[in-house]
Formats: C-alpha cells, sequence, structure tokens
C-alpha cells in the first residue's frame, strides 16, 4: 500500500489514538471531498503499542478527529470489547492497495463473524489455488486491520497464522465470534468458508 503522509491541497493527514482492551489502535485520517476517508490502521502488537508505532513510522504526524471518526473508534472499541460489529468500506481508502491484495481484502472482509477460511481457500476462491502464500502476504499487510477482519483466515491445518496484533489477540477475537480451539493455537472446525460446505 502506498502511504504518504505528505500533505495535497485539503488533504492533511492525521491519526486518531484510541483505548482498546487490546492496547491502544491508531487510525490514519484525512478529509477528502465530502468526508473523512481512512488510510491505515495500526494495532498494538506484542512489544509495540500503537502510539509508539506511530512515532516510529510517522513522526510528526498530528493528532486528530471528527465526529465520524470518534464514531469509528468508538466501533472499533465496541467490536475489541466482543460486541457483533460489522463495519462498511465506505471509508476505508483501498485505491491505495494493489489490485492482488484488493481482491484479497474483499474476500477476506465478506467471511462472515463466528467464520474461518484458510489462506488457501481464499486463493481457490480467487482463482489461484496455488497462491495461499501470496493471500498471506496481502493479509500480513492489511491496512485495515478490524475492519477488514483478517484474523478469520487461517492455515489449512487450523493453525492460527500470523496476526498484526499477535496470535493471541486473533484467538481473543475468534473465541469472541465463539469459533471453537481444540488447542491454544489450532481452530476446531472442519466448515471452512469458501469450501463449498
Amino acid at each position: 500500500m502506498n502511504f504518504s503522509l505528505k500533505s495535497s491541497g485539503k488533504e492533511t493527514p492525521a491519526v486518531c489514538l484510541r483505548s482498546t482492551p487490546f492496547g491502544q489502535a491508531a487510525v490514519f485520517w484525512s478529509m477528502r471531498g465530502s468526508g473523512p476517508e481512512i488510510f491505515r490502521i495500526i494495532l498494538s502488537r506484542p512489544g509495540m503499542p500503537a502510539g509508539r508505532a506511530v512515532q516510529r513510522l510517522f513522526p510528526g504526524i498530528p493528532e486528530g478527529s471528527c465526529r465520524e471518526i470518534d464514531a469509528l473508534t468508538g466501533r472499533i472499541e465496541a467490536f475489541l470489547n466482543g460486541e457483533n460489529v460489522r463495519f462498511t468500506l465506505d471509508t476505508v481508502r483501498l485505491d491505495l492497495c494493489r489490485p492482488f491484495q484488493r481482491k484479497v481484502l474483499l474476500a477476506e472482509y465478506a467471511i462472515p463473524r463466528g467464520r474461518v477460511s484458510t489462506y488457501g481457500l481464499i486463493a481457490g476462491h480467487l482463482g489461484n489455488p496455488h497462491g495461499a502464500r501470496a493471500v498471506g502476504a496481502a493479509l500480513a499487510s492489511n491496512p485495515f486491520p478490524l475492519i477488514i477482519p483478517c484474523h478469520r483466515a487461517i492455515r489449512s491445518d487450523g493453525g492460527l497464522g500470523g496476526y498484526q496484533g499477535g496470535w493471541k489477540m486473533k484467538r481473543a477475537l475468534l473465541e469472541m465470534e465463539d469459533v471453537p480451539f481444540r488447542d491454544d493455537v489450532h481452530v476446531e472446525t472442519r466448515h471452512f468458508h469458501y469450501s463449498g460446505r
């Protein structure tokens, strides 16, 4: 994803930091046209709180918010408290993603709450049955975690795989959606989204 903090005309980027049960979440946004648009979301991860990641990656970006961004961050906090929140894509800048990643993100977005799919099944759904690694890479750099629920993609053996917020957060999010586990890092299900069953 091409993400620049350079201001162009009225597009002055800002970041809104919100405390959640999993640490801070950072929402990068700017005002464009009729309202704010989201460029990126950063989650806290083990050893790297989102606030520190913001300072390291984008030094000098101003903090700011508006009514719509406050509403979004409130929904993010509710989601991370286990509430059934369905985000819309109307304010996220998917156009900044490469075409393949955009397809992967849209396929991931379509996985409903309480269901999981595998990287391989998503690749097959997109017409590339040998593209599991490419799907995993596209999701590893998902610029909109939570809005696009990449925690719902797992390995073909039921293993959790990676997640920007760490595997413990990924497991916690799936547990809040009533996805069953057979051990600490393996989902207990044979009914994967995109499997046709």
